[in-house]
């Protein structure tokens, strides 16, 4: 007869094909959902407004495998890679300086703040006479709309760091670094990730705008071209691209982030 760990055992592996199954079929269902939509919005307007999902996808096939395409993937993926280690690793350096110094993160949040609300493409002109045309100013409208989620997310975690985490640790008598890798560390990376994140999607954002507005090369550059020669099967075929890579990576790092929170203290525990 089987033990009661046996069944214990079984019973915690169909949890988990449960969830893992559920998982992946509520993704699946809004895919087969938007594809069934946008096959319908196809029958309705026709190949002048919309091209319906199997030729569109045809054609995204084709531009993949033509040696043209490949430059412009590669110049929008540089700019990309460049504005998100600026943006995380300037988000994560200046949140920490200002979510450890009190008065300084007091003064400098309700300016990043508002520095946030305003709409950055108002900003794209003087993004163009600092940097100019080119690689440099996409990556520098990149970063400007991912950093500030950033800094605001790491300055907060630093913030809220349970204080009798680090008297526990001066009572063992740990160093700096150790405090820092051993409390701070476990303590601020959930929050941290989540701003990550955001910052992840602002920034692809960014980059696609500077891409649009000024650009001789990239994807944005392909999709104006493409919307001034009315090339519908073109222009839903880059879109299709950006979004399927924007939503693959977004899940990713949800399910990072939802991991990392659910191994997160209870929130408000041991404050004083």
């Amino acid at each position: 007869m089987p033990t009661n760990a046996a069944w214990r055992g079984v019973a915690v592996r169909e949890v988990r094909a449960m969830v893992s199954l559920r998982s992946w079929r509520d993704p699946l269902l809004v895919a087969i959902s938007l594809v069934a939509l946008w096959q319908v919005l196809h029958e309705l307007a026709g190949d002048v407004a919309v091209t319906a999902p199997a030729p569109t996808l045809a054609h995204l096939w084709e531009m993949i495998g033509q040696a043209r395409f490949l430059p412009h993937l590669r110049e929008t993926g540089l700019a990309f890679l460049q504005a998100l280690a600026i943006a995380c690793g300037g988000g994560v350096l200046i949140g920490l300086v200002l979510g450890g110094h009190k008065l300084s993160g007091e003064v400098a949040e309700p300016i990043l703040v508002g520095l946030y609300s305003i709409p950055k493409i108002t900003l794209y002109p003087v993004i163009l006479l600092l940097f100019g045309l080119g690689m440099p100013a996409k990556v520098a409208f990149g970063a400007l709309h991912g950093i500030i989620p950033v800094v605001l997310f790491t300055m907060n975690a630093v913030r809220n760091v349970n204080r009798t985490y680090l008297r526990a640790g001066r009572a063992m008598r740990l160093t700096p670094l150790q405090t820092g890798w051993h409390i701070l560390v476990p303590a601020t990376l959930p929050e941290i990730f989540s701003g990550l994140r955001i910052g992840f999607s602002l920034t692809l954002l960014g980059t696609m705008l500077g891409e649009l507005f000024a650009s001789q090369r990239g994807l944005g550059f392909l999709l104006m071209t493409a919307i001034d020669l009315h090339d519908v099967k073109t222009i839903l075929a880059i879109a299709v691209l950006i979004s399927t890579f924007a939503i693959i990576a977004n899940a990713a790092l949800l399910a990072i982030d939802k991991r990392l929170h659910r191994g997160a203290a209870p929130e408000g525990a041991g404050k004083p």
